[in-house]
């Protein structure tokens, strides 16, 4: 995998994408946008077209089940991991984990189950 990034797409799987996108934009104080893919619905989290930044999607469909349990995401919490965990339980959510400290290298990291039932993770510089 030279000169490329080990990922480069996520999915999170939703039981009620409007639910989720809800929850996702409370939480993070942004705006995502929902659209019908090959029978998927999917809300999209901000990105910037081809920048080669990572970005992903909520999405709804048949293929994808809400779960605690397989691969953590881990979303970028440098705009105020604190005040994220905060609104977490006020939208649905639990805290499954607070916010603890990895290094002074790596920072912080924190788990959460969102209102769809799947555990995500929280990361933070500080």
């Amino acid at each position: 995998m030279e000169n490329a990034n080990a990922l480069n797409w996520f999915e999170i799987p939703a039981a009620d994408i409007n639910r989720a996108k809800t929850f996702y934009e409370n939480i993070f104080g942004i705006n995502m946008d929902v659209q019908d893919m090959m029978g998927m619905q999917m809300a999209f989290f901000p990105y910037e077209p081809a920048s080669g930044k990572v970005s992903g999607a909520l999405v709804q469909s048949d293929m994808h089940k809400p779960s605690q349990d397989g691969a953590i995401v881990y979303l970028n919490a440098n705009n105020g991991m604190d005040s994220i965990l905060e609104k977490i339980g006020e939208h649905g959510g639990q805290v499954a984990m607070p916010k603890t400290h990895i290094s002074p290298e790596i920072g912080y990291m924190a788990f959460f189950i969102d209102s769809e039932g799947n555990k995500v993770a929280l990361h933070s510089q500080n």
